[in-house]
């Protein structure tokens, strides 16, 4: 039986470490976690914050997930729109309010607030 998500896995081109950390860190507000030590040498990044948990993984023939995406919950998704101004914003989901962004290698990604 499956109890819960652990994580949502999303592929990064090499190098893009720096702008993965700018993004979900310094605008999603998700703190940067330590890749086991037997992973490291891979690359990539890891995020966490309350009940969430985000792995950035190099793929070396990267394409962006256009479609596919994690939606994350918010409290404030006004905070978060200002924050992202190239965000589209959409009500086509019943009960959320919700905001579309890619992020700086091109994942798309959702935030979404109960109304």
């Amino acid at each position: 039986m499956i109890t819960a998500l652990h994580h949502v896995q999303l592929a990064a081109p090499r190098g893009s470490e720096p702008l993965l950390r700018e993004f979900y860190a310094g605008v999603l507000g998700l703190r940067e976690v330590p890749k086991p030590p037997e992973l490291a040498g891979r690359g990539g990044v890891w995020f966490r914050g309350d009940g969430v948990e985000i792995h950035l993984g190099i793929e070396d023939d990267f394409r962006p997930a256009r479609k596919a995406h994690p939606a994350f919950l918010v409290d404030d998704l006004d905070a978060f729109r200002t924050r992202l101004p190239d965000a589209i914003a959409d009500d086509l989901f019943p009960g959320y309010r919700r905001i579309y962004v890619s992020d700086p290698v091109g994942n798309r990604i959702e935030l979404m607030q109960l109304v």
